[in-house]
């Protein structure tokens, strides 16, 4: 496995939005569960990603080879009663290059981020039965629930959603 680089993105240059909007879509069309139903397209991708960064959101990428292998976004909230808290939203590694550590090195990235922002609390939710509750029960998150019938995936089911949250302190 070539050399991982974590890397925190303010603003995408056109090859960054090219190559993150074909990671998203590479995902979306292999079944991910992040917000998006295939057929999705380019252009669908591209409009999210040139409007999801703000001072509000924090894009971090895998890199290999300068090339976008995977992504997540760490949400701060901005409510003043809210101010301790974060989401962990859209972790996605390449199809053909998942179960190689790169979704841990951007969860611990995002949490690092998290702490340095003053942020002590961390959610986030998946899909029931998709690879990433491993990943996160291994990261010590904590299962609060479960919502049946939350999410749509491709083929028209409705899936449930499990909640989990971290203390960072």
């Amino acid at each position: 496995m070539e050399e991982i680089s974590i890397e925190v993105v303010d603003s995408l240059c056109d090859g960054e939005l090219r190559q993150i909007s074909e990671l998203l879509l590479e995902v979306v069309n292999d079944g991910a569960s992040i917000g998006f139903l295939p057929p999705f397209n380019e252009n669908a991708a591209r409009a999210y990603f040139e409007t999801e960064i703000d001072t509000s959101t924090v894009l971090i990428v895998a890199k290999i080879k300068n090339v976008i292998v995977g992504s997540i976004q760490l949400h701060l909230a901005t409510k003043p009663n809210a101010s301790h808290r974060s989401e962990i939203a859209k972790l996605m590694t390449h199809p053909s290059i998942r179960r190689k550590g790169i979704g841990r090195l951007l969860m611990n990235k995002a949490e690092k981020i998290a702490m340095e922002k003053n942020r002590t609390l961390i959610i986030l939710d998946t899909r029931e039965g998709d690879p990433s509750n491993f990943l996160y029960t291994s990261l010590n998150y904590i299962e609060v629930g479960r919502i049946p019938k939350y999410a749509k995936s491709a083929n028209g089911q409705l899936d449930a959603t499990v909640y989990y949250y971290k203390n960072l302190i």
